[in-house]
């Protein structure tokens, strides 16, 4: 039998030696370097784990006070100083919004979303959905108008005309012409709606032709709704209405023919009156010398402009390419310049390579928005 089992508990029958005492001191840091090892993996392995601290947020955006109530804000894709009475554009880290400061009550329409009309800015009618003027005081003048540098040297408008015409017509002038070419809709005209459409994403900035009586009519007939001069006020505005309501998204209205009307300030006072409620601005395409639509717009208070030239009363290239050439000394010499033409095959051409040159030569083409007459921006 093991004499151990008769030994008491907790007593050894000898003293560890030296050897013993060696073997101890060489556990001890190998001990030692295990835990560290162990304690070193631990660490790592919880780093995989999901415990690491939080990256910090990113600064949230600040938004800049309003600017001052007599100017209007313009979307992110016009310059930070437009000169038309925009705000200031704001554009957070990493671009994925941007924020428009301005005076809301005139500020521009988005871009994104220029094709789609503003609901409180339409008003049902029988006659289909009408400009006007918001609660808030937001004109379709300045809430359709294309954004433009604001800068004070040769500016040039020019606006084509009778858009919806023709389909593919419309659809060529549309895709080629430059965004600054303010487009002008025909009331004879086929498939408005989506045609407008198509020119806001395209970034124009566009009008309502308006049918008024020539001097020879009805041998010369404008169209539909035409109107006259020995109708009552009521029925002129109602005819107007009914073509105002063909589309939306418009700046303001262009005479189509009238060269009789226009002449008539009795007949072209509920006009211009209806116009300028509406927030609307007035174009005079220049065609008539006789026309009275400048006085009484300014009776009126709606913003007024009329066209320096007619550039293709010759549809022919080089003849077109020269009224243009004047429409630029124009500029040059009162320091802006109107021109009016219609959508025919050569003149897109014609307009779109001149327009392109022009720019070259430092001369601004903006939309007619921005050389109107308007009692507002005084």
């Amino acid at each position: 039998m093991n004499v151990d089992l008769n030994r008491p508990l907790g007593q050894n029958s000898k003293r560890p030696g030296k050897s013993d005492r060696k073997t101890i001191r060489w556990l001890l840091p190998s001990a030692a370097v295990v835990g560290i090892v162990g304690l070193a993996s631990l660490i790592t392995f919880t780093s995989h784990q999901g415990f690491r601290r939080p990256a910090p947020e990113p600064p949230k955006p600040q938004i800049a006070e309003a600017a001052a109530p007599s100017k209007p804000a313009k979307p992110a894709t016009a310059q930070a100083d437009s000169g038309s009475g925009a705000g200031k554009v704001i554009s957070p880290a990493g671009g994925a919004k941007v924020i428009v400061v301005g005076d809301p009550t005139k500020r521009m329409q988005d871009p994104r979303t220029a094709h789609i009309p503003e609901r409180d800015m339409l008003e049902d009618t029988p006659q289909g959905q009408l400009p006007i003027i918001t609660p808030d005081g937001r004109r379709p003048l300045d809430v359709y108008a294309r954004p433009w540098s604001g800068a004070r040297g040769a500016r040039i408008a020019i606006v084509i005309g009778g858009l919806g015409l023709s389909q593919t017509g419309t659809q060529q002038a549309i895709r080629v012409l430059p965004g600054e070419i303010t487009l002008a809709f025909s009331p004879e005209g086929n498939s408005l709606g989506r045609w407008m459409q198509a020119a806001r994403q395209d970034g124009h900035e566009i009008l309502m032709q308006i049918p008024l009586e020539p001097f020879d009519y009805p041998r010369v007939n404008p169209g539909r709704n035409t109107l006259t001069v020995d109708t009552s006020p009521q029925a002129i505005v109602e005819n107007l209405h009914k073509t105002m309501g063909r589309i939306t998204n418009y700046t303001g209205v262009m005479n189509y023919m009238g060269a009789r009307f226009t002449a008539e300030p009795a007949a072209m006072t509920p006009v211009m009156k209806d116009i300028a409620q509406r927030g609307l601005l007035y174009l005079d395409d220049g065609t008539s010398a006789r026309s009275q639509a400048d006085a009484v717009a300014a009776e009126q208070g709606a913003p007024f402009a009329a066209a320096d030239v007619l550039i293709d009363a010759s549809q022919e290239r080089g003849s077109i390419l020269k009224k243009l050439d004047e429409v630029e000394r124009i500029a040059r010499a009162k320091g802006t310049a109107v021109a009016t033409g219609s959508a025919f095959e050569v003149t897109v051409e014609a307009v779109t390579s001149w327009a392109n040159e022009a720019k070259t030569r430092g001369i601004e083409i903006v939309p007619i928005s921005a050389l109107v007459r308007d009692p507002e921006r005084r």
